[in-house]
């Protein structure tokens, strides 16, 4: 049990887009200094990407799978139910831990569900010190494995989430930087489509699983009307004629 004269830390752990090596020194120290690692699973059970990446550093008895409906968008009801579930086993593990991490995809700032549960804990656990130790995000990675430069100059870099739409994705490609589309996958046709709109498809590029086995980097003039992976990443890279340093 914690001492009672201190409080209980939580602490989100950057795990990165899924190769294990991409994850800090400092992130394998946090997860194997913690008592627990908590890492989400969707209601159908199977190993997420969080969980299979932190079982190369610490062991399986270690680990406590929290059910989190990541893949319910419809039904709010039945969403806000998994939340609350979610946010009340972590915190009875924070009342019985001094330090308990939770493992996340990219980084924990980033359209991380830790945000959300570090919300509710400091509901349910107002004394719990929050901390995070950053990742690497599945931008940076796609951009290392397909030679894609994210930013130059003074160029600007906006991330968009298509789950908010096409439309969104749109109105940034018409703008003069680096566009980035996370959770694309469903709309590949639509995101295939705004990006020829806007003369930004030649080089553009995509890629899911990155570091895994099944990882898959194409170039998205390739992009046709099939779903794609849901953890799909586009990069379209500012528009470039100055040559070097010519944004400086």
């Amino acid at each position: 049990m914690p001492d009672v004269m201190s409080s209980s830390r939580l602490i989100g752990v950057g795990v990165g887009p899924g190769d294990p090596e991409l994850v800090t020194v400092k992130g394998v120290n946090a997860l194997r200094a913690a008592d627990v690692v908590v890492v989400p699973v969707m209601d159908t059970g199977e190993r997420g990407r969080a969980e299979a990446t932190v079982l190369h550093y610490v062991p399986e008895e270690k680990v406590v799978r929290v059910v989190f409906a990541l893949n319910e968008r419809t039904d709010r009801a039945r969403r806000e139910a998994a939340w609350d579930a979610a946010g009340e086993r972590v915190a009875e593990l924070l009342r019985g831990h001094a330090a308990v991490a939770f493992a996340t995809i990219g980084d924990p700032n980033v359209y991380s569900t830790f945000t959300y549960l570090a919300q509710t804990i400091g509901e349910l656990v107002p004394d719990t010190v929050v901390e995070t130790v950053p990742g690497i995000t599945a931008m940076q990675d796609l951009a290392a494995r397909s030679g894609a430069v994210l930013t130059e100059g003074t160029e600007p870099l906006t991330l968009v989430p298509v789950t908010a739409g096409a439309t969104v994705l749109k109105e940034a490609l018409g703008g003069p930087g680096t566009v980035v589309a996370y959770k694309f996958g469903r709309q590949a046709a639509e995101v295939a489509e705004a990006l020829r709109e806007t003369g930004r498809i030649e080089d553009a590029v995509w890629g899911s699983a990155l570091g895994l086995a099944e990882e898959s980097i194409r170039p998205a003039a390739d992009l046709g009307g099939t779903p794609l992976p849901y953890l799909s990443t586009l990069i379209a890279p500012a528009p470039r004629d100055g040559g070097r340093g010519g944004k400086l």
